[in-house]
This record gives structure tokens, C-alpha cells and sequence, in this order.
């Protein structure tokens, strides 16, 4: 078919539509509704995703993070007085600390829940009691001021390092670098603030009504002056509860060292400790599972908004049947004129490949519109691949085609003498 002879079928299949412009529109429907799932279910399905694996990286695909976790049953006598210890040892940094291969550091962390004050202004953050590595395990940084250093370690130190909500509660109008603030019962001075872990515009806990924020000092500083006993009084009874070490970060050398180092913490503790009151927390492994995850997540979303497309399909199938029906005198007076079967088969694919491609882009454009909806109403991240959008607007078009081509075939096979004939 010659380009002239084309351009000319595409006018008259754009001209038969105008001429129903309502159910034209009501035919796209379908398509429209179904592109715009598409685009908006995939986008909030990745947004939920790339925010959970963003949290997963900030602990280091390279780490493996070792806890201490009370154990299920307390087995402590019911005197007044009750003495509970459990968790991670010194002897199990240790090992891993001298003989693991493939490990570039281990970080102890010791948390001690004391008052934080200054003057009149009181929070409860976790004081986190560590060495100068956790810096570089954890890929924190410091926003001004520095971290603690091997001097402050060595010496134990009455230094600390805030974390940004702890800061911008103590010192809300001024630097607090320089500055002493009161830990527990002791004096110590402001070295550093942290850079807040989420976006400058995030909601953050008050650290002035709960157990909010954090602040990190020396772990010698922090054995020597809270000890490894955190004590809760309740009911006339007195919990004591002593744990050596809350947290091991343990950084192997390369990602493919980090299934080995973890089995090997696994099957360390496993022989050193007789309860289970630890637990294993591999990154690495939680990244590759909530990937996994996503795409499942991601096929049925796909599938769910795919019977949508469907739907619209089938929508411009059963329409252009009614219209072939109502325009056989006028295929009739084609033929007679000496159209051949090819024309009216491309007239009517040409139909509805411009009602599926119409409801495709005004589709994606609502596609496009939700999810910015939804990020500004309900708080929640999302993420529009421009592939998703292309290929469901691809979609739209050929499911088009698809379902318009028995219509056209219809329409071309008609006996010329017969459809003259329709009334």
C-alpha cells in the first residue's frame, strides 16, 4: 500500500471516530484506567522497596551484625533483688576480632540508656559506648566537629559525639561543638554531631518525650563510668540486667566474604553460648531477599493491572463489532468503489490502534499523576520507571491491534453485494 493511500485510510478511520466522539472517549476508558494501574501500582510497589533496601544498605552490605537478645525464659530466682546476664561476651569479639579471616574490622557497641542534660532541658537517647571504627562499619558520618579518635579510646575520655535530633534538641539556636553536657551523673564535652540518617525534612522522634536519638562516647569511657548493668525497679523488685555487649559489627573484606563470615559468627556462638540470646543479622542477605521480593511484588501487580488492559480490550473489541455492524452499506459502497480487503482490514486496525494509543498516553499521564499524588498526601516514597510507562503504553497499543484485527478482518470478508443490500 502506497504512503499516499495510507496516509489517506488513517484520515478517514480518525474521521469515523470524531464523528462518536462520546463513545470514542468511553472506549478509552478502559485502556486508560488500566494503563494508569500499571504506571501508579508499579511506582508505589518500587518506592516501598527502594526505601526498605535504602534502610538495609545504611547497615553495610558488607556487615554482618551480631546482637544480643534476651532470652525467652528468665531462669532468675523471685527474690527481690534478680540478676539476669545474657548477650554477647568480650571473649566472642575477641575471636572473631584475632582470627577471622577475610574480616577488615569489628566494631563492640555497648548501649547504656542514661539522662542526657543541659540545664533545664532532659532526654533519654541510647548512648552508644564504641570504638573510633564504627565510623567506618557503619558508613555514618559526621556533619561538623569529629568523631571520637584513638586518644579519647586510650585515655577514656569525658567526650561525646551527638546524633543530629539529640543536638538540635540541647543546643536548638547554637553550635554545640565545644559545649559540656551531663551524661548519667558525669560532664561530658561535645566533640562532634552526626549527619541525620534521614532527609534534613523528615519527621524525626522528640528525643524530650522519648527513648529518641542517640549519642556515642568511648566504650572505655562508657564501661568505666555506666558499667555493663542496667538496672529496673518495678513493683518492689529490682531487675538487674548485665549484658557485656549489646552489638558486633563485623565487616568482612569483600561481598563474597560475607555468607563465609557469617556462617563462621553463627557457628561460633552457637558452640559458646548455650542459650539462644544473640542473633545474626546479614544485610547482604536481607538486600537480596526483599529484591526477590520486589519482583514477585512487581509480576502481580503487573498481572492485577495487565486484566485491566485486558478488560479495556475487549471493551474496543465488543465496540467496533457494533460499528462494523452499523457501517456494512458503507463497506458495501467501498467495495463497490473498488476498495480492496487490505484497505478496510488497516481502516479499522487503524481505529483501534488510535483508541488504544489515546487512552495509552492519557494513561500514563494519570499514571505519572498519582504517584505524586501519593507522595504528597500520604508520605510515602514511589519511584516511576520510565520503562514501566513505556511498556505499558506499548501494551495499550498492541492489545489494541490484537483485539481489533477479528473487526477488521469482519468487516473486509463481507460479501459486497450483501452489505449494499443492508438496511
Amino acid at each position: 500500500m502506497r504512503t499516499s493511500s495510507l496516509w489517506k485510510t488513517v484520515q478517514l478511520g480518525v474521521s469515523s471516530l470524531l464523528l462518536h466522539k462520546l463513545r470514542s472517549f468511553l472506549t478509552t476508558l478502559g485502556v486508560l484506567f488500566g494503563v494508569a494501574s500499571v504506571v501508579a501500582m508499579l511506582a508505589v510497589g518500587e518506592g516501598a522497596s527502594e526505601k526498605a533496601q535504602q534502610q538495609l544498605r545504611e547497615l553495610g552490605s558488607r556487615n554482618v551484625i551480631l546482637r544480643s537478645a534476651k532470652p525467652k525464659q528468665d531462669n532468675v530466682s523471685e527474690e527481690e533483688t534478680r540478676v539476669l546476664s545474657y548477650g554477647l561476651k568480650r571473649t566472642d569479639f575477641d575471636r572473631i576480632h584475632e582470627t577471622y579471616p577475610g574480616v577488615v574490622r569489628t566494631v563492640p557497641i555497648l548501649i547504656a540508656t542514661q539522662e542526657v542534660r543541659l540545664v533545664d532541658k532532659l532526654c533519654r537517647p541510647k548512648v552508644l559506648c564504641t570504638t573510633p571504627d564504627f565510623l567506618a562499619a557503619s558508613g555514618r558520618m559526621v556533619g561538623s566537629g569529629r568523631f571520637m579518635n584513638e586518644q579519647d579510646e586510650a585515655s577514656n575520655a569525658l567526650v561525646c559525639v551527638l546524633g543530629y535530633d539529640v543536638a538540635r534538641f540541647l543546643f536548638p539556636f547554637e553550635s554545640s561543638i565545644g559545649k559540656t553536657i551531663r551524661i548519667g551523673e558525669n560532664y561530658f564535652e561535645v566533640v562532634g554531631v552526626m549527619v541525620p540518617r534521614g532527609p534534613l525534612g523528615e519527621t524525626a522522634a522528640d528525643p524530650s518525650s522519648e527513648f529518641g536519638g542517640e549519642v556515642y562516647v568511648p566504650l572505655g569511657t562508657g564501661r568505666s563510668y555506666f558499667g555493663e548493668q542496667q538496672v529496673t525497679v518495678r513493683a518492689g523488685t529490682m531487675d538487674i540486667q548485665e549484658v557485656q555487649l549489646h552489638e558486633i559489627i563485623v565487616q568482612a573484606e569483600r561481598d563474597v566474604d560475607v555468607p563465609f563470615v557469617a556462617a563462621a559468627c553463627r557457628t561460633m556462638l552457637d558452640r559458646e553460648h548455650t542459650e539462644k540470646d544473640y542473633t545474626v543479622i546479614v544485610p547482604l542477605e536481607l538486600i537480596m531477599r526483599e529484591q526477590e521480593t520486589q519482583r514477585i511484588f512487581n509480576i502481580v501487580l503487573g498481572s492485577i493491572a495487565g486484566i485491566s488492559l485486558l478488560v479495556g480490550g475487549i471493551g474496543i473489541m465488543n465496540v467496533m463489532l457494533a460499528t462494523v455492524t452499523e457501517r456494512t452499506r458503507e463497506i458495501g459502497i467501498r467495495r463497490a468503489l473498488g476498495a480492496r480487503r487490505r484497505h478496510i482490514v488497516v481502516q479499522f486496525l487503524v481505529e483501534t490502534t488510535v483508541l488504544s494509543g489515546c487512552g495509552g498516553i492519557l494513561g500514563v499521564g494519570l499514571g505519572l499523576l498519582i504517584p505524586w499524588v501519593i507522595e504528597r498526601t500520604a508520605d510515602l516514597k514511589t519511584v516511576v520507571s520510565p520503562i514501566s510507562a513505556i511498556l505499558a503504553f506499548g501494551v495499550s497499543v498492541l492489545i489494541g491491534m490484537i483485539f481489533g484485527l477479528y473487526p477488521a478482518w469482519r468487516a473486509a470478508h463481507m460479501d459486497p453485494v450483501d452489505a449494499l443490500r443492508h438496511e
